[in-house]
């Protein structure tokens, strides 16, 4: 491997395992230094153990690596600081932050508890922000950074039982875009990825919802999902990438997502109009009921239509 990022500090959150470990051993041979942050948790995020992290870190040492241990909880705004401050503490600076870390906790929203709703969100959304502001505070005065952060499908175009993680995720993606705006006059640059890989999270996918989400996988730019080729990333494949934007190479890229899925790497577009419609003055609901068909629902897919007959809906029957 090449020395692209030598003398640069990183942190990952997450790297005790799976993507984040990934993400943590190409950067360091790459020439990073860098903190693992893992509370060791299961992916519910229940319990937590030093275990996962300091076995990084050795195998980063093994390889002449440099490398430290912060099992910090991303979730908790102060322990958020530590995380960077460790960063700062060990090596003299924060170059590189990687927002990796994260739990599951599916359910159908009629089945969610509030529990289940607050701890998904606290980990991936308040964790991504908290690591994001403290960092952003040290970047800034030094004027240069790269912030990456892992959105998901789930929350970009929805995945059924994953009400919570999609809202995260998805508003990962939000965050990106504007602290983009906010920090790239400094020399920071923020992007988010998307990732597709074979972890322990998607282990606990039931089968049958796994098929179900195959079947409605992202399909890229006029291309059907079925022309996708099979699922067999595994979770290092989204290090390369991550370490490309970590590189001076990338300093003009930011505010966008990325989907990598094994070997398919694609930009995906930014919220934009599809259909339009106007009017001098306010619509009126009959007239929209009138040209909506037409215009702006032309081809719409519904993702999951109603099993009732219309006969049961609302103001039908005796």
């Amino acid at each position: 491997m090449g020395q692209r990022l030598r003398d640069r500090v990183a942190v990952v959150t997450g790297a005790g395992r799976g993507i984040g470990r990934g993400i943590a051993l190409l950067l360091a041979e790459e020439g990073a230094a860098v903190v693992v942050n893992d509370a060791g948790v299961n992916v519910d995020g229940t319990g937590g153990e030093t275990t996962p992290a300091q076995l990084v870190v050795e195998e980063i040492r093994a390889r002449g690596g440099q490398a430290v241990v912060n099992t910090d909880n991303v979730a908790d705004f102060q322990a958020a600081e530590n995380i960077i401050e460790t960063a700062i503490k060990e090596f003299g600076r924060i170059d590189i932050l990687v927002n990796n870390a994260g739990i599951l906790r599916d359910r159908m929203v009629f089945n969610l508890s509030e529990e289940d709703w607050d701890a998904v969100i606290a980990v991936h959304l308040n964790g991504t922000f908290n690591c994001t502001r403290h960092a952003a505070v040290r970047m800034r005065q030094q004027k240069f950074g790269r912030i990456i952060s892992m959105s998901s499908t789930s929350g970009l175009y929805g995945n059924t039982g994953q009400a919570n993680y999609g809202a995260a995720k998805d508003g990962i993606a939000g965050l990106t875009r504007v602290v983009a705006r906010e920090l790239g006059k400094y020399g920071v640059t923020v992007n988010a990825i998307a990732p597709a890989a074979q972890t322990r999270m998607i282990a606990t996918i039931p089968d049958k919802a796994r098929q179900v989400r195959a079947q409605r996988g992202v399909a890229l730019p006029g291309q059907r999902t079925s022309e996708l080729p099979p699922l067999r990333a595994e979770p290092e494949d989204v290090a390369p990438f991550v370490v490309y934007l970590a590189t001076d190479a990338a300093r003009n890229i930011n505010g966008q997502v990325f989907l990598v899925r094994g070997g398919v790497v694609a930009l995906l577009n930014d919220p934009a109009p599809v259909r339009t419609i106007i009017k001098d003055g306010r619509w009126t609901p009959e007239e929209i009921a009138q040209i909506f068909p037409h215009t702006l629902g032309m081809d719409l897919v519904n993702p999951a239509p109603p099993q009732l007959p219309p006969e049961s809906g609302p103001g039908q029957g005796g």
